[in-house]
């Protein structure tokens, strides 16, 4: 499917800045996701100049100053500024002049040092700033920016040098942790453009309480070297730090400058408990560096603490051990509860992360609780409170939320028979109330969803609203309940429209044995949804409306068509969703894309569904044979990639973490369908990028490894900006390598990388180091998968329903002993696809948990002997829609084929 590219640049800095991925490029925002900015970089230009209205898709938008700033800098003569130092006064032995603030502050002279008072209550850090105009800047000059600061109580601010227009290009944005004693704070950038006037700033505003800010010595000089960005990319020898499992595979790579092989020594506790060659792999395009591969996957032992060594080089410690990824599946999930809007996050519940609840309508936050639309969007307001922020912003967008909360919710629809997600296990309020965590933390933003559906009385009833967020950027960090800003409905698309159609009917089944209710107002949501994108096939996003908010605009809706269709076809197996999928060219083309799949291209989503959830679907085995052929092809890639990875495009995308692990996806349900060992290794190896066998030698999971991302791009877990905030809660994603560098502060330090080294860990860095709802849910899904993929048992089952009527069904389930040892005491598990429950049977005890039935032996028929079987019956009740036999089977927790 043709795609719009991922990023933007704003036309208004054409006359300024290149339009090409560089230190230059103007702020943008990318098509591809709805990112957040990095903090305005606005400041007033002069003393009454009204607040300028941000561009479209300004990335980092204006605030809305004071109108008047105080000690306004006099006029500057022609040529002046030129020679070694670019400030005016900086060590203010004349004054403030010429240095300007925002009305809520007054700098004075004391002790030498400029110092002013900062008020509390401000929300934004632009709300305050002390800044200078009219510095000039030499394009491809290196510029040495440095001050001495002090803040008293310590406080973090933002240190800027940028354009002082719309769209306020940074070419230097810093933030410095200020002490009360004071430090000296030295930078150093090169500007991409020729410009006579650019600003210097110091961003002073977004404290609840008020403190003082002094600083001195404030110098700008060319001539600078150039300040090369160099990460510390540790030992050469690059492992999963996380740990590898006894039954996997288990591989690293040394990067190197010989091509020979060289010896590799595996250790544990000072012991050599393997040892062997490597196998060079030349040089790797995705990191331009030569690399061996080392292969010590004959060794199975658990234990703690090894350490590989090759050519002088010892990696980070790691485990072997079947528990390596024990707690992944829960901290994965356990993110979406601090992800939560509109309900007050409980610190007993996520120490550290308790907050008020956010968008509630108290003060100064305007609330989601009575949303307008955009001015001539439509007449009315909704009730929009809950749901999941995407990202690190404020923003809640359907097309992102309905592939985030789907595999969820697939997550939970593979494993039921296996019991892994249970009542209890998230701590999430709802917990206790008889339904599993996971969906439980589901609904939150389905119901969300839900509430985005017009109303039958107004126009383009039936279909859902495209987004709700600020109607103007925020800078960070700003907790949700602390944002200001009015918000506002965006219109309708089809989409969206299709997201809610997709997701509801996969609600409707899932929630059936829990809420009937709540399973009902989703399919019926769902067919209005079905409906009225039918009606309104092509009516898209707008990709100019990025202001406040990313566009997520989508110019062919086919694949959410094909997708929303399999998803009511396995539901409700009603015949005009059957032919809607077979007849979609989605169907039958070849559409696993290298690159993966995301929220703008889901045809995948019905795919894999088709294939791996029961239904009657007349060409089902050629579907579940295009699954394979597409896994398959990553684990080509796989095995081609010295690094290990199902993913290797020239450039690498936004979020390409989350890319690499939907290919996973793919592998993981190839080995559900099959029972084929490789698809499970591919997805294990493919971890061992994510945990830490990468060229940053980085783990890009928070709380997982040595060494791992942890100041991803965020509003709230913001402690890089802020020390009173936390980091993002362990099991957090972070985006990952992004060749297009949209960011400021990406294009100032990784200009010219390799794809792999596309990456900082930074707050700033909101196009490489972003955390959202859907990326971190293709982490759970795999998390989840890896929790119920062992291989299978020696076991067959055969289930066969023997009758049907209208509100009931006879079943009976045959187990088949294929191995070599009696099976004693057998008990057997499985999971109704839809609402069905077991009302009677016979020679075995049934017992039902929501969808889940085990069946037990009754004693005389305890034991199944080897080639022998049993058999069982019982009777079920029907619930509306279709009911395929179960596929899978646990006996005695071993699956059975």
């Amino acid at each position: 499917m043709t795609r719009s590219p991922a990023w933007l640049a704003l036309a208004t800095a054409a006359a300024l800045v290149p339009l090409t991925p560089s230190p230059a490029t103007a702020l943008a925002v990318p098509l591809s996701h709805t990112t957040v900015p990095a903090g305005p970089a606005t400041s007033p230009v002069t003393l009454t100049a009204p607040a300028p209205t941000p561009p479209a898709s300004a990335k980092n938008p204006p605030s809305s100053p004071p109108a008047a700033a105080k000690n306004p800098p006099p006029p500057r003569a022609a040529g002046a500024g030129e020679g070694p130092e670019q400030i005016v006064n900086g060590t203010f032995d004349t004054g403030t002049a010429p240095w300007w603030s925002t009305g809520n502050t007054t700098p004075e002279v004391e002790d030498g040092r400029l110092c002013a008072d900062v008020p509390g209550g401000t929300v934004n850090p632009w709300d305050v700033i002390i800044g200078q105009n009219d510095i000039p800047l030499v394009k491809d000059e290196t510029y040495a920016f440095s001050f001495f600061g002090t803040a008293t109580p310590g406080r973090v601010v933002k240190a800027l040098v940028q354009l002082p227009v719309d769209p306020y290009t940074q070419y230097l944005s810093a933030g410095p942790e200020l002490s009360v004693s004071g430090n000296t704070y030295a930078y150093t950038f090169t500007s991409p453009v020729d410009l006579p006037g650019a600003q210097v700033a110091f961003q002073l505003g977004g404290s609840a309480t008020p403190w003082r800010f002094c600083v001195d010595d404030v110098s700008l000089k060319g001539g600078a070297e150039p300040d090369v960005y160099k990460p510390d990319t540790g030992p050469r020898v690059r492992v999963n730090m996380v740990g590898y499992l006894p039954s996997g595979p288990k591989r690293a790579t040394l990067v190197t400058k010989g091509t020979e092989p060289v010896s590799w020594k595996l250790r544990r506790g000072g012991e050599v408990v393997a040892e062997g060659e490597t196998v060079p792999r030349g040089v790797d395009g995705s990191s331009g560096q030569n690399v061996h591969t080392v292969d010590f996957g004959s060794v199975t032992a658990p234990g703690t603490g090894y350490t590989l060594e090759a050519d002088g080089e010892t990696s980070r410690p790691f485990d072997i051990g079947a528990g390596v990824y024990r707690d992944l599946g829960a901290d994965a999930l356990k993110f979406y509860y601090t992800q939560r809007s509109g309900i007050e996050i409980l610190d007993g519940l996520r120490p550290g992360y308790g907050r008020p609840a956010g968008h509630s309508g108290v003060a100064p936050n305007r609330g989601d609780v009575s949303v307008p639309c955009q001015a001539g969007v439509c007449d009315y307001t909704l009730d929009v409170r809950g749901g999941w922020y995407d990202a690190g912003d404020h923003g809640k967008y359907v097309v992102n939320g309905g592939i985030s909360v789907h595999q969820l919710m697939s997550a939970h629809e593979r494993a039921r028979a296996d019991g892994i997600h249970r009542d209890g296990d998230l701590d999430i309020p709802e917990s206790g109330n008889g339904v599993p965590d996971i969906l439980d933390e589901a609904r939150w933003e389905q119901e969300f969803l839900l509430s985005m559906q017009v109303p039958d009385d107004k126009p383009h009833r039936g279909m859902a609203h495209h987004k709700i967020h600020d109607a103007a950027w925020t800078g960070l960090p700003l907790l949700p309940h602390l944002d200001p800003q009015p918000r506002e409905l965006h219109p309708v698309s089809t989409a969206a429209t299709l997201n809610l159609a997709a997701t509801a009917a996969q609600a409707a089944r899932l929630f059936a044995p829990y809420d009937a209710a709540f399973a009902a107002r989703n399919l019926t949501a769902a067919r209005k949804a079905w409906a009225a994108a039918k009606a309104d096939p092509a009516r898209y996003a707008d990709p100019a409306d990025g202001v406040g908010g990313g566009a997520y605009s989508d110019g062919d809706v086919s694949d959410e068509f094909y997708w929303a269709a399999a998803e009511l076809y396995i539901t409700t197996g009603e015949k005009e969703f059957r032919d809607f999928v077979l007849a979609s060219p989605h169907h039958t083309a070849d559409i696993w894309r290298e690159r993966g799949f995301d929220w703008g291209n889901t045809a995948p989503l019905g795919r894999l569904q088709l294939a791996a959830v029961p239904n009657d679907l007349p060409d089902r085995a050629r579907v579940r044979q295009s699954v394979l052929q597409g896994a398959d092809r990553y684990l080509a890639v796989q095995r081609a990639h010295p690094y290990g990875l199902p993913y290797n495009p020239p450039d690498y995308d936004w979020g390409s973490n989350h890319l690499v692990l939907n290919n996973m996806v793919v592998m993981a349900v190839a080995h559900d369908i099959s029972g084929e060992a490789k698809y499970r290794d591919g997805v294990l190896e493919g971890l061992d990028y994510v945990f830490g066998r990468n060229a940053l030698n980085l783990s890009y999971v928070t709380g997982y490894g040595e060494v791992a991302s942890r100041n991803q791009h965020s509003r709230w877990y913001a402690r890089q900006l802020d020390p009173s905030l936390p980091n993002p809660p362990r099991g957090t994603l972070a985006g990952g390598p992004n060749s297009s560098l949209q960011d400021p502060l990406a294009q100032a330090k990784l200009r010219g990388c390799a794809p792999q080294f596309c990456y900082i860990d930074d707050i700033e860095s909101w196009s490489t180091n972003e955390l959202t709802i859907n990326w971190n849910a293709p982490l759970a899904w795999v998390a989840s998968y890896l929790a119920t993929s062992a291989a299978p048992g020696a076991c067959k089952v055969v289930y066969t329903t023997h009758g049907r009527w209208p509100d009931g069904f006879n079943a009976q389930v045959t187990i088949t002993n294929t191995g070599s040892e009696p099976v004693e005491g057998w008990s057997l598990a499985w999971s109704f696809p839809g609402g069905q429950t077991v009302r009677g049977h016979w020679n075995a005890g049934l017992s039902q948990d929501g969808a889940t039935v085990i069946a037990k032996n009754l004693g005389w028929n305890r034991t199944i002997e080897p080639g022998g079987s049993v058999t069982f019956g019982f009777l079920g009740a029907g619930v509306p829609g279709p009911a395929p036999r179960p596929e899978r089977f646990l006996l005695n927790g071993t699956l059975c084929r």
